[in-house]
Parts: structure tokens; sequence; C-alpha cells
């Protein structure tokens, strides 16, 4: 069964830095794509950033460019989300998951996607920016 638990969210002022994580079990993030999404009250999830499995591939969505950086500790098996000069509308729930296809990488749309609809899940993390 896998199980995947996020955390490392808060309340930062406007500029300011957090690093979320997210903890796997069940599952190696060695053979599985995994990534972030984000889902603002009255917004649609939006995908953040993806590292594939072999850890060779990074996406970010351009929002987040310059400023999120995404990695992963394979001894740990944690996913880790270090966010720089966040901004107000940088505010939402946050929550990593797992593409459920073992060592499958086909772009950083096709992840985000495929993992929206049916990947591995965890119960998010909220993170508050203010003004």
């Amino acid at each position: 069964q896998v199980q995947v638990v996020e955390s490392g969210g808060g309340l930062v002022e406007a500029g300011g830095s957090l690093r979320l994580s997210c903890t796997f079990s069940g599952l190696s993030v060695t053979d599985y794509t995994i990534g972030w999404f984000r889902q603002a009250p009255g917004d649609e999830r939006e995908g953040v950033s993806c590292i594939s499995y072999r850890g060779n591939m990074i996406v970010y969505a351009d929002s987040v460019k310059g400023r999120f950086i995404i990695s992963r500790d394979n001894a740990k098996n944690t996913l880790w989300l270090q966010m720089h000069g966040l901004k107000p509308e940088n505010t939402a729930m946050y929550y990593c998951a797992a593409d459920p296809r073992p060592r499958y990488y086909n772009g950083g749309q096709e992840f985000f996607k495929q993992a929206s609809d049916v990947g591995y899940w965890g119960q998010g993390t909220q993170v508050t920016v203010s003004s």
C-alpha cells in the first residue's frame, strides 16, 4: 500500500521561503516519476514541478521557474520543494503525487495529467503567503 505524506507548509510573508517535503512509503522514488501540485480555493489543481524516475528530467510550471527547486533524496525516499520569493498568489494547498506507472516518464504535461487522474496522492500541506 502506497502512502504519501507532505509536510513543511505554513504562513510566510511575501518574499520569504519555505521548503516542503513529501515522504513516500510503499514505492521507491527511483522507480516512479513524482511531483508537486497545488490548488487554491476556487481554482483548478495545477502542476507545479516534477522529476522523472531516473532523476534526470525536471519540469517546472512557468510561474515558478527560477524561484522553486525540486529535488529528491533517494535514501530517504523523500521529495522536496524549495520555494523562494513566495508571492501571495502562491497561497494554496500543496500536494505531492506519484505516477502510478513504474519507470515511466514521457514529459511533464503527461505526468501532471496522469498523476492528477490516477496517481498516488498525499493529504497536502497548506502554504499561505501574506502580503
